[in-house]
């Protein structure tokens, strides 16, 4: 689908490298500072077993393995030719830096030119981030961490028992850009605790910090988690897909132009899953959006006008 009315992670892709590039997910044998005790116990209230991912390869296999056979099969489905080395569950900076860059080197192979890590706000540090710009300019890689924020608003953050607030958040995209590492923020937009304020708040913070993607996810429930358990006992109020896809718009509007959407609206597993995006197709809730915004006449960045002395504007003669 050719997408004109927000900045598409695909047609980025296609500007930045020429072609379609398809992301090769990578899984490691890890768990998370907010499941073993270092900042708390349980993980987020959301999270499942498999740490955000629902698709990867095993985490025995070896990872130039799983980069390979990948590869392998999205090259013969796609027909696709360059490839992003994606390690995508769990906190993947939150481990030995020995064993950080044996991974990450093991990733790197032809056909490969980028790298995504998702990881959490307070796992990253300068070693980290002085190793990956180093990969980054030895092998001529774009480079991406994936932050798991989900919300600006730091009352949510501790209801759903994120374990940091928004000022590690906030010192970790500094980070990153000091050592010209890309920054893609994942954000949930109906979280029950949240308003469309809270909404509006974000797509600010984000577009003053300057990162240069965003992943938006609709809230799915997985049967096991603290939040599957208030969504059984009727303790959540969920909004409406036509909601949610508002939200969406609304975000998108405050959102600066420039800032790359990587998705409006994420997968989700159906098995062992309480609410999945209102029985709907993600593509479907996707293209509902896009045709709104193009039925409205309005694109990502049309409200961004609050940044650089937005009182100053009206004044004389300064």
């Amino acid at each position: 689908m050719d997408i004109k009315v927000y900045n598409a992670y695909s047609n980025y892709l296609k500007k930045r490298f020429g072609e379609k590039v398809y992301k090769l997910p990578i899984s490691l044998p890890l768990t998370c500072p907010n499941r073993d005790g270092c900042v708390g116990k349980g993980g987020c209230i959301f999270c499942g077993e498999e740490g955000g991912s629902f698709e990867n390869l095993s985490n025995t296999i070896p990872v130039r393995e799983q980069v390979l056979r990948n590869m392998e099969y999205i090259s013969k489905r796609y027909k696709a030719t360059k490839f992003i080395s994606y390690f995508q569950s769990f906190s993947n900076t939150y481990m030995p830096l020995k064993d950080f860059k044996r991974y990450i080197e093991e990733s790197i192979v032809d056909k490969v030119v980028g790298i995504s890590i998702s990881t959490r706000p307070d796992c990253i540090s300068n070693e980290y981030l002085e190793f990956l710009s180093y990969i980054k300019d030895k092998h001529n890689l774009e480079i991406t961490i994936e932050l798991g924020l989900q919300t600006v608003n730091y009352h949510t953050l501790q209801i759903i028992n994120r374990g940091h607030g928004l000022a590690e958040f906030i010192d970790a995209v500094s980070r990153n850009k000091k050592y010209g590492i890309r920054t893609c923020v994942h954000m949930i937009l109906n979280l029950p605790w949240d308003s469309k304020l809270d909404v509006i708040e974000s797509a600010k913070v984000l577009s003053a910090l300057a990162v240069e993607e965003i992943k938006l996810h609709a809230l799915y429930i997985v049967e096991g988690t603290q939040l599957g358990e208030l969504y059984k006992r009727g303790k959540l109020s969920l909004i409406s897909k036509e909601e949610y896809e508002e939200r969406v718009i609304t975000y998108l509007e405050y959102l600066h132009e420039d800032i790359v959407v990587q998705r409006v609206i994420g997968r989700a597993p159906e098995e062992n899953t309480l609410f999945v995006n209102w029985n709907e197709s993600w593509w479907k809730i996707r293209d509902e959006i896009v045709k709104k915004m193009i039925d409205r006449n309005t694109r990502q960045g049309i409200k961004c006008d609050y940044l650089n002395g937005k009182a100053l504007r009206g004044i004389k003669n300064l």
